[in-house]
Formats: structure tokens, C-alpha cells, sequence
């Protein structure tokens, strides 16, 4: 695990020392090593966290033997073993990285289809001056990059293109991201807060040249769902159970100590089960307790640890001690992220590093599989006769508690093409399409368009199918995949996410919805495996989510962020958002009516906060 910086400029628009300052600004990712590499138009830096073969001899950028080829890369390619035996190829070293770069110099893009992992990749050809960056299919690793049309940079976080002066005196706000920021919690899937700084799509490589810039898919979900679903039961498991095993072993090559996120519910305790399957000795597992009972589960986790005989480490938080990482959002996401649930995750992974350099996570199985309350919303909403009358049942729900007028918010999406987008954010207590224009001044108000909201694909998908589509595409990718890597590696920590390889989704996203939602029961399959691991009872409860007391804090201890950032003088002063709405939602908040609205609060607050600090 790694951190990658580059550039690509024939004007002379950054200069070395800026290229260093930028690898040094996310030396977090990589501790234990820096290197550079550079021409008359091409500077790549790469920070180095040692995983596989701890030698010097692995260290990057790595230079191809005849000096024509360099890499920088960030993450892992696990299946390097079968690619080197396949291809005959002779190493000097024992890392991935090696295998990597000689098999792009022999196929190019077309060894894409070889590598199984999780990676952001700068490959570079310095006698055609030609230049690749590559993003694994499901976006595990990030890589932003910033383009005017002229100057080119990349990197692995935000804030190391911003050490480039040309681009910090020239950056400026995307208005359109905090209209999708504000409905969907983060900034975009293309674009980022900042003009001119983009994502490299997931499943995407980009090709730049002295002939101009390039993206192209090499992968997509999409493209995968496939005409008929597989719908026997018994061969499903057996099919599941072997490419859990199989991604799982693959994740646990290592020549560091390692461990597991240990949450208790179905997709950790699965990862971790598996894993410790594997092993001859004991796994470390980490889990994390919040000292206020409601929110402590960590009761399960270990009784699952007890189960498999993991050494199990468990720190409980106090309240105090998780909002004190409040502050530090901003600077670790390097633009409005408002899911809070990173606080935790930031903590599982100081807790983690204590003991292990790498952990398991079990990040995606509620996407694949149908875990999460949106899918019972999208299949009720199939219904002919709720859809006729959906629009009486809104305006009545107006009068009812604050949970009926949730419930209600979620029929009043604006277009079958956008209910997807609109059952996610009122599942997550965020803006609708109709409540943006409302609190947004009209300069910094625009259409929010999401390609793929209703996917076009090979068969008809089900309400339910489409909409757990839709969160692995954006969810899953934009907030959860982004969360832990962030968190990880501002503690040095990698995070390995089996239930992503691609193998399993592609299997998933062609499994007959009644194995995955089954009489009601969510992650039917998951849980089908699961249980020939551990006991079934050890699960009967209901599904809690890796969250904080952030609507208690904002009442209380964390009141004054809505004193100090929500108050007229600056909601003025910045300019981004109608004080008259921002008032009322502030006053139905603290009189108790609608506790509904902290997420809300909570995003205008993160708006204000980084406009305030980050664009001075």
C-alpha cells in the first residue's frame, strides 16, 4: 500500500521541489520509503509502505531494465504468483510490482485482464513520452488528477495536487459537487469540490500523450450483468463458498502482521472466518465499543472472536474521544465527506495498527447481496397501486411523527429515473433534488445528472436489483470504499476488501434477487455460507450500522459547529447557502421536532467549514 504523485507538463508548470513536497504531504501512505523519478516533462514521486518483499530492491518508481519504462503503484496485484508462472517471466525481486511492470510493457492495457487487485498504477514510457494511469475495476484504490487542457497532474489524495502552486493559486469551487454533496453525501464520481480536478473512473485507464488525453473503460458492472441469473440454491453456495475462500487466501499474502476489522455482523464475520480458516495460527481481530450502550456492539464481535479463537483487541471510546477526531475530517478527505460513520473507522484503524500493518474488511457484501433497508423500499415501490396513490400518502405523512414524515420523504421522488438517487438520500436523511434548490443560493445551484441511474443492461432488473446497482456503483465506490481508505492510511494501515474481488461480483450481480433477499431475509446466500462457519444464533439480531451518536453530539457537546459556522453573519459571508432556510432547519432541529435533519445540518456545516479553511 502505497502513495502515488505525478505530473506531465512540456511548460514547465511544476518544479521538482513542489513534486517532493507533494509526496511528503501524503507520506502517511507510504512511511518508509520516498522515491522520485524525472525528465524533461514527466516527474512521478512514490511513497512506499512495505507489504510484500521488504526489501530495498522493491522500492518505486521501478525502472525497467533498459531504462524505457517506469511505474509508480499503489496497492496490490494478488494473483503476481500465477501471472509470473503463466508468462515465464524471470524477477529479480518477490514483489508485485515487478510482475506488474514487465507484464504492462508486453501487453500494455491488455494486461489488465491478468491483474486481480486493488490499484492505482502510473506507467510510463519516456521514449514515446507517453503516459497510463490505471484504476482497479471497483475504484478500491483512489486516483484524482487534475487537467486544465494544457497541464496535467496526478496523485493519490487531493491534498498532494495542491502543493503544485499552479494549481493551488488557481483553485476554485465545482458547483455542481455540492449539489451531489449535498444529496448524496460526497462530491462526485467524475468530479471532485475542485474545478479542474477529477476521479480516474473505477474500471478505467487514462492515456495521455503529446496528442491529448484519453479515458477509457476496461471494466464495468454494467457489462456484466448477464441475460439469465443463476438461481439453484445449492450450487450458488457451493460456487459462493469457493470464491470467498479463494479471494480471502489471496488477501492474506503478506509479509507483515495482519488482521481483521471484526464489526459482528454478517460480511466481517464471514472475512474473518474464512481467514482464520487459513491459518494455522491465531488472527488478530479488532473491533472498537462506544462507552454509551446504545451504540456498543461490540458484545457480538466477541463472541464471534471466542467462537473462532481469534486473539481479539477491543478499545472502548468514550464520546469525548471520538468527537475530538471531528476536526480532523477535512484535512484526511481534503473536501466535504459527510458520512460519520469515518470517526469509527478512523479509530478501528489506530486500534488496528497497533498490532498489524494490513487488515481484512468485509466492505461490500450489503451492496452485492441486499443488506440494506433501501432494497425493501425500491420493492414496495414496484407496486402499481402504492405508486397511484404515493403522492396522498406523502402530503398525509406531513402530519404524522418525524419517522412517518421519513418514511413519507421517500415516496416523493421526482422521476422514475431518479428514485434510485432519491430512496438513497432519504434513506440517509440527506437533501432531495427539491430541498437543494430551496437551501442553495441560484449561482450555486445545477441539475445533478447521474449516469446509469437506471441501469441499461443486458436483462429487465427488478426495482430492488437496480437500486443495489446503483449503491455499488456510487455508495459503495464514492463513500464506503473512500471512507476506509482514507481512515486506513492516515494511520499507515491497509485495508484489503475480499469481498470485492471481481470474481464474486461478477457472480453476485447474477444471482436471482431471491437469493439474495429471501422471505425477508437480507444477504439470504451470505449468510447461507456464513453459517457453515459459525452458528447461526450468534446472528439473530437486528442489523446496527458502524455509526456514531452524531444527531445526540450536535444537540449537545458539538452544538457550538452549528453557534460557530451556521450563524446568519457567515452563512452571508460565504454566500453558498439561503440563510432564511438554513434558520428554519436549525430551528425545527433543536426544537426536537425532526431529528431527521442532523445529517443535513451536518453537510451544511461541513460546506461552511471547508469554505472557511480550504479556500482562503
Amino acid at each position: 500500500m502505497c502513495g502515488i504523485v505525478g505530473y506531465y507538463s512540456t511548460s514547465n508548470a511544476f518544479t521538482l521541489s513542489e513534486l517532493k513536497s507533494a509526496g511528503e504531504s501524503i507520506a502517511l501512505r507510504g512511511p518508509q520509503h520516498q522515491g522520485i523519478y524525472s525528465d524533461e516533462c514527466v516527474g512521478l514521486a512514490h511513497r512506499r509502505l512495505k507489504i510484500i518483499d521488504l526489501s530495498d530492491d522493491a522500492n518505486q518508481p521501478m525502472i525497467s531494465e533498459d531504462g524505457r519504462y517506469v511505474i509508480a503503484f499503489n496497492g496490490e496485484v494478488y494473483n503476481y504468483d500465477e501471472i509470473r508462472r503463466e508468462q515465464q517471466l524471470q524477477v529479480k525481486t518477490a514483489s508485485d510490482t515487478e510482475i506488474v511492470l514487465k507484464t504492462l510493457i508486453s501487453d500494455n492495457v491488455d494486461a489488465l485482464e491478468y491483474f486481480n487487485g486493488m490499484f492505482a498504477i502510473a506507467f510510463y514510457d519516456s521514449l514515446e513520452k507517453e503516459l497510463l494511469l490505471i484504476r482497479d475495476r471497483m475504484g478500491v484504490k483512489p486516483l484524482y488528477y487534475y487537467w486544465d487542457g494544457v497541464n496535467f497532474a496526478f496523485a493519490s489524495e487531493i491534498k498532494a495536487l495542491l502543493q503544485f502552486d499552479y494549481i493551488n493559486k488557481n483553485k476554485s469551487i465545482e458547483y455542481n459537487s455540492i449539489n451531489q454533496f449535498l444529496h448524496l453525501g460526497y462530491t462526485g464520481t467524475v468530479n471532485t469540490i475542485y474545478k479542474y480536478i477529477y476521479k480516474v473512473p473505477a474500471g478505467s485507464y487514462l492515456e495521455l500523450s503529446e496528442n491529448g488525453l484519453e479515458i477509457k473503460t476496461y471494466w464495468s458492472t454494467y457489462e456484466h450483468v448477464e441475460n439469465k441469473t443463476f438461481d439453484d440454491l445449492y450450487s450458488a453456495k457451493e460456487i459462493l463458498r469457493d470464491l470467498v475462500e479463494q479471494s480471502v487466501r489471496y488477501r492474506l499474502k503478506s509479509d507483515v502482521p495482519y488482521g481483521t476489522f471484526l464489526s459482528g455482523g454478517i460480511d466481517s464475520s464471514l472475512v474473518t472466518a474464512v481467514a482464520q480458516r487459513n491459518l494455522s495460527s491465531k488472527l488478530n481481530t479488532f473491533t472498537i465499543a462506544f462507552a454509551e450502550s446504545k451504540y456498543d456492539e461490540s458484545k457480538y464481535a466477541r463472541e464471534i472472536a471466542n467462537f473462532l479463537g481469534t486473539n481479539h483487541t477491543e478499545m472502548v471510546v468514550t464520546q469525548k474521544e471520538a468527537s475530538e477526531m471531528i476536526p480532523t475530517i477535512l484535512d484526511t478527505f481534503d473536501e466535504p465527506f459527510a458520512d460519520s460513520s469515518a470517526i469509527p473507522t478512523m479509530l478501528v484503524s489506530k486500534l488496528a495498527k497497533t498490532k498489524a500493518t494490513m487488515v481484512l474488511s468485509g466492505d461490500g457484501g450489503d451492496e452485492l447481496f441486499m443488506g440494506y433497508g433501501a432494497y425493501n423500499w425500491a420493492k414496495r415501490l414496484e407496486n402499481s397501486s402504492l405508486n397511484r396513490l404515493r403522492m396522498p400518502i406523502y402530503l398525509a405523512s406531513r402530519l404524522g411523527t418525524s419517522r412517518v414524515k421519513r418514511a413519507g420523504n421517500v415516496l416523493a421522488y421526482p422521476s422514475e429515473s431518479m428514485k434510485p438517487s432519491h430512496i438513497f438520500s432519504q434513506e440517509q436523511c440527506l437533501f432531495s433534488r427539491k430541498e437543494i434548490k430551496k437551501i442553495l443560493i441560484p449561482k450555486f445551484q445545477s441539475e445533478i445528472c447521474l449516469p446509469n441511474e437506471i441501469a441499461d443492461v443486458q436483462r429487465r432488473l427488478s426495482s430492488s436489483e437496480n437500486q443495489a446497482l446503483f449503491d455499488m456503483n456510487y455508495y459503495l465506490r464514492e463513500d464506503l470504499l473512500t471512507k476506509v481508505d482514507r481512515s486506513s492510511m492516515k494511520y499507515s494501515l491497509e485495508v484489503r476488501v475480499p469481498l470485492l474481488d471481481y470474481n464474486i461480483v461478477e457472480f453476485a450481480l447474477n444471482l436471482n434477487e431471491n437469493l439474495k433477499l429471501h422471505n425477508g431475509t437480507q444477504k439470504y446466500l451470505l449468510r447461507q455460507v456464513l453459517y457453515d462457519y459459525v452458528p447461526s444464533n450468534l446472528f439473530d439480531r437486528p442489523k446496527w450500522g458502524f455509526s456514531i451518536p452524531l444527531c445526540e453530539w450536535l444537540h449537545k457537546d458539538l452544538h457550538h459547529l452549528i453557534d460557530d459556522y451556521l450563524n446568519k453573519q457567515l452563512i452571508l459571508n460565504v454566500g453558498v447557502f439561503n440563510y432564511k432556510y438554513v434558520r428554519s432547519l436549525v430551528r425545527r432541529f433543536d426544537s426536537g421536532r425532526n431529528d431527521c435533519l442532523y445529517n443535513r445540518i451536518w453537510q451544511i456545516i461541513l460546506v461552511q467549514k471547508f469554505i472557511c479553511e480550504k479556500l482562503k
